[in-house]
């Protein structure tokens, strides 16, 4: 008996093709991604045979949003967020504003309106927050300080365009839509409804989310049911989001990561993460899955001139203003490039804004379909982008004064001041890293009168821990000349608190050559890497997500109480 089952079609078809054709990108050392893309285009309406329902796998797709967003909340706390806020928030506006303007250029040149090129320009000035978690975890950079920055500035960018999509049909008729529907309420009235909407979501996810929903997650927890456990996660995840978009008009995703924000004050915040992990991924899956079906391959024959154009706006424009903008704010050029390439994509919301520009008249069918040609164009390039931030940033500091002459700039966060008291300058530990470990680790250190000294790659972490009489540089702690400034030869541990794994091993063999005694006591993510760490003998390794800060604070106590004591 045949029975129309357009859902559980699309989840097979969608799954199964993304399946083989992952596995044979992976072969052949191209991001699977790339395969979950092609399997998109392969079932979708503008190729023969078999089409998967449009609708159901785009309304799928926005269930991976959530759970992926709701995931970065539980790991990116409001604290996180203002460490980084001197720099995300007038970079993404600045960043937003040069990718506006070259979109908007470029159509114009075509022959199309400013309102066509306005809605052009801004879909191709936000990057994806999906892609970029992606690319994040996969070069294990998601809780360093680049990591924090881009992602901070994603965010940014996702407020921004929040405001744009409702904004939008307000300026409808002024932008030149011939669409009859479009809103007539004056702009003062929008934008003042819209500020209302966004800080009345805010101010109940922060005074009362904050506090009910670790409660609801210390009761559920407290059944012992892990069924019930992963339901509690999985109904805060999407519920939470669909209630922000019902009643505050806020994205699905921005409502998902603010109660995962809200979700982090509760000790179960790392299991909840852990059991939205499975879901989380298979949703992302059918994300890019849904993208293929919306794309028209035929764009690529008739206009390979216009594609081209927009995917230069996308990874070069995009990756050279927001390099430049952070090379402005004085962060290292490893910084730079990171978020460069971090922002070298657009996605989800690039989708959203041009349709509603399709909707209002605003934007024709072919901007449509360079949009979605260079959101897949530069999804299946990011990870490529990602990999060889390293060896460019070798090459240009070996070929360019300007660049060697930017790295080495007088930074006034660099050095210790020459008022630092000598306990900070000899048998100290030297604290690398002030993130949600690093901080745990510090507060311990300073409870119990061991000296430090941290070095933090943000600078305005660097000034605030400096204003509250904590001994700190800034700079990579990967470079010799920042551990030398944190005096590390004479020092009596070296503690890495940065779960990068190139940054960690750079490090270590600085420190060695610097003090070839020093203890060595590190962090990691990874089952595999710290295995490898702890045969190369590189120090002492600490595995556990729960209990790391405790079990780093208990070492390096155990080693000082005997120095403590003789005192």
């Amino acid at each position: 008996m045949e029975h129309h089952v357009p859902l559980i079609s699309t989840i097979a078809a969608g799954f199964a093709l993304a399946l083989v054709l992952g596995f044979i990108a992976e072969k052949i050392n191209i991001p699977a991604l790339v395969g979950y893309l092609l399997a998109g285009i392969i079932i979708g309406p503008s190729t023969p045979g078999f089409h998967a329902d449009v609708d159901i796998a785009i309304q799928l797709s926005e269930i991976g949003v959530m759970l992926l967003m709701f995931g970065v909340g539980l790991h990116f706390s409001l604290k996180d967020l203002m460490a980084v806020k001197r720099i995300a928030l007038p970079g993404a506006i600045a960043q937003m504003s040069i990718a506006t303007l070259l979109g908007t250029m470029l159509a114009m040149s075509w022959g199309w309106t400013f309102g066509e090129g306005l809605v052009l320009g801004l879909s191709l000035s936000c990057a994806s927050t999906v892609v970029l978690l992606k690319a994040l975890e996969s070069q294990g950079l998601l809780e360093t300080i680049n990591g924090r920055i881009a992602v901070g500035w994603l965010i940014v960018e996702d407020l921004a365009t929040v405001l744009m999509l409702v904004l939008l049909p307000a300026l409808a008729g002024i932008l030149g839509s011939s669409e009859t529907g479009v809103s007539d309420a004056p702009l003062w009235q929008t934008i003042s409804q819209i500020l209302l909407q966004v800080t009345a979501f805010v101010a109940v996810m922060l005074i009362v989310g904050r506090r009910l929903f670790p409660w609801i997650l210390w009761q559920v927890a407290g059944t012992g049911s892990r069924e019930l456990f992963t339901l509690a996660t999985i109904t805060a995840a999407i519920s939470i989001a669909y209630g922000a978009a019902l009643l505050f008009s806020v994205s699905f995703a921005l409502g998902a990561f603010f109660a995962g924000m809200m979700m982090r004050e509760s000790e179960f915040s790392h299991r909840a993460a852990q059991e939205s992990l499975p879901l989380r991924d298979a949703f992302s899956v059918l994300f890019f899955v849904a993208v293929g079906m919306l794309f028209d391959p035929t764009i690529l024959i008739d206009e390979p001139l216009h594609v081209l154009a927009v995917v230069g706006i996308i990874i070069i424009g995009k990756s050279m203003a927001a390099m430049a903008i952070t090379l402005a704010f004085r962060y290292p050029l490893n910084t730079a490039l990171t978020v460069a390439a971090s922002l070298a994509q657009i996605g989800e919301f690039s989708f959203i804004l041009a349709g509603l520009g399709l909707t209002l008249g605003l934007l024709p069918q072919e901007g449509m379909n360079l949009v979605l040609a260079g959101a897949i164009i530069s999804i299946a390039l990011n990870p490529l982008l990602f990999s060889v931030v390293n060896p460019l940033r070798k090459w240009i500091l070996m070929r360019s004064f300007l660049a060697r002459r930017l790295e080495r700039r007088q930074e006034p966060f660099a050095e210790l001041p020459m008022s630092t008291e000598s306990k900070f300058l000899k048998g100290q530990v030297v604290l690398v890293g002030f993130g949600r470990v690093g901080s745990r680790v510090a507060e311990a250190l300073k409870a119990r009168d061991i000296p430090f000294v941290v070095a933090e790659q943000n600078r305005e972490q660097v000034k605030a821990l400096r204003k509250q009489g904590i001994a700190a540089v800034a700079g990579n702690a990967a470079e010799p000349a920042v551990l030398i400034q944190a005096h590390i030869a004479n020092a009596a541990m070296l503690v890495i608190a940065t779960p990068d794994p190139v940054d960690v091993r750079q490090m270590a063999d600085t420190a060695r050559k610097l003090n070839p005694g020093i203890e060595i006591v590190l962090r990691t993510y990874n089952a595999a890497e710290a295995q490898l760490l702890t045969k190369d003998g590189i120090g002492k390794v600490f595995f556990s997500e729960d209990e790391l800060a405790k079990s780093i604070t208990s070492h390096i106590t155990t080693r000082f109480a005997p120095k403590n004591n003789e005192h």
